[in-house]
């Protein structure tokens, strides 16, 4: 039934094209208007409030509202907000720069500022290309990336991309990438554990390279978990072999840790955990703690100077935006890093994802339709699929996650899903109460949803038994 509308949102659908989404869908379910946040809350324009389990997209990891942050961010406003970058500098960013120098793999010692995840990947493809051209290399003019791979929404960040959802109407705009078969622990095409993995699927890369590593500039990658394509997770011995495979055929590895920094995966990167250092470190989401948009590539020495040269010679990186290093997104970073510093951020991650495992597991083990849980550091995801003996996928047509997604939100949980993946991605300060509702109600949802289902199915048979 067609809900009445609000008078906020009905100036909302009459101007506002809202992102992902078909807008046809806002005619039986309108956009909520939140009115404010607090903590690990969203509460609209009724006072009915909504855990956000999926951090309003990844980004926010202490909490909406946070005074610590707010009160930085209110402070800086009134000194300075932005100014240009080139030329330019200020405190706020020489700081940022400091402590990711510190904080990231060594060896990534010089950061380039831009204002999102993509425009992040922008650059670390467009530097790399570069990179090959002054330093002789001149026929590598590609990208590798792996299937179901997503780095972003502009048009070399889709042309890395592997989900078809976003990037096949594209295709005659996309840069010609050469793709690998990406690890799926879940289907695994060897019949392998993650507890006993020792990466065979690397091999799909090394075929790639080892036929194409003269024309290729970079391999793009995010560490650990592939998080748009279902939260796919694999081990960090994937990444260890990938990057000696990159040493090897000589191509830049490019690591987009832009929704898997700091702290999503249980360590400040997830790079540590492979104890790597890729060429290209791409951070945005987190890094303002969900405030502001900001994003930074941290790159090499090596990197830096095959553009370090006189004006004459044209090897500066010409690349621009007006917010790049904005004074106030900087400033909320700086203070997003100390805190990880001064409040043992990365021991609470690690004490509530086991927390959020032990109670997930006794939750969805076993439980009709789920065929697996699976967790990384404090990113858990439940896969449903239509027979969990064979892993037969639900079919995408019914919109499964999507109607499971609005019935939570009925009973005050936001967990939007990825297809029919339902996945927990938390702000940090989540508390064991919080923890227990979004875990129970997202139990109490599945269940209900297929209870139903399969009651509407059963009429349907036999209304068809009737009719024959």
């Amino acid at each position: 039934m067609k809900q009445a509308l609000t008078e906020l949102q009905t100036r909302d659908l009459q101007h506002v094209w809202h992102p992902c989404s078909q807008m046809k869908d806002y005619e039986q379910f309108p956009p909520i208007v939140i009115k404010k946040g607090q903590g690990v809350w969203l509460y609209d324009e009724n006072n009915h409030r909504y855990l956000d389990a999926v951090s309003s997209w990844w980004v926010n990891l202490f909490g909406h509202a946070n005074e610590r942050i707010s009160k930085a961010l209110s402070e800086q406003a009134f000194t300075l907000e932005h100014t240009i970058f080139a030329n330019f500098t200020h405190e706020p960013a020489i700081k940022v720069a400091e402590k990711l120098v510190a904080l990231t793999p060594e060896g990534l010692n010089k950061v380039f500022f831009a204002d999102n995840g993509s425009s992040a990947i922008e650059v670390a493809l467009k530097m790399s290309f570069q990179y090959h051209m002054q330093t002789g290399k001149t026929t590598k003019k590609r990208f590798l990336a792996l299937t179901d791979a997503y780095h972003g929404e502009t048009l070399g960040a889709l042309s890395v991309g592997g989900v078809d959802l976003y990037n096949e109407v594209y295709q005659p705009l996309l840069l010609d990438t050469v793709r690998a078969q990406g690890p799926d622990c879940f289907r695994c095409p060897f019949q392998d554990k993650p507890e006993s993995c020792q990466a065979q699927c690397i091999q799909f890369v090394e075929e790639e390279l080892s036929q194409h590593h003269e024309e290729i500039t970079a391999i793009i990658i995010e560490p650990l978990i592939q998080a748009a394509a279902g939260m796919k997770m694999y081990p960090p011995l994937y990444l260890t072999r990938l990057r000696e495979l990159c040493t090897k055929y000589d191509v830049h590895f490019i690591a987009d840790e832009i929704a898997v920094g700091f702290g999503r995966t249980g360590t400040l990167f997830a790079c540590e955990q492979a104890q790597i250092t890729p060429d290209f470190m791409c951070l945005s989401k987190g890094l303002t703690g969900g405030y502001l948009p900001l994003s930074v590539v941290l790159t090499t020495e090596d990197v830096y100077n095959a553009f370090y040269d006189d004006y004459g010679t044209m090897k500066a990186f010409l690349h621009s935006h007006s917010y790049s290093g904005n004074t106030l997104a900087c400033r909320v970073a700086l203070e997003v890093l100390t805190m990880f510093e001064e409040e043992h951020v990365i021991d609470m991650i690690r004490n509530k994802g086991e927390r959020m495992h032990d109670i997930a597991m006794k939750a969805f083990n076993g439980l009709p339709y789920v065929g697996e849980y699976r967790q990384v550091g404090l990113v858990g995801a439940i896969e449903l699929v239509a027979n969990r003996e064979t892993k037969e996928p639900l079919p995408s047509d019914e919109r499964i996650g999507y109607q499971i997604y609005q019935r939570a939100l009925a009973k005050g949980l936001l967990i939007r899903p990825l297809g029919n993946i339902l996945y927990f991605m938390p702000p940090y300060i989540i508390c064991d109460e919080d923890m227990q509702f979004m875990i129970n109600t997202t139990k109490e949802t599945i269940m209900q949803f297929f209870e139903e289902r399969e009651g509407l199915n059963c009429s349907k048979d036999n209304q068809r038994c009737h009719l024959s």
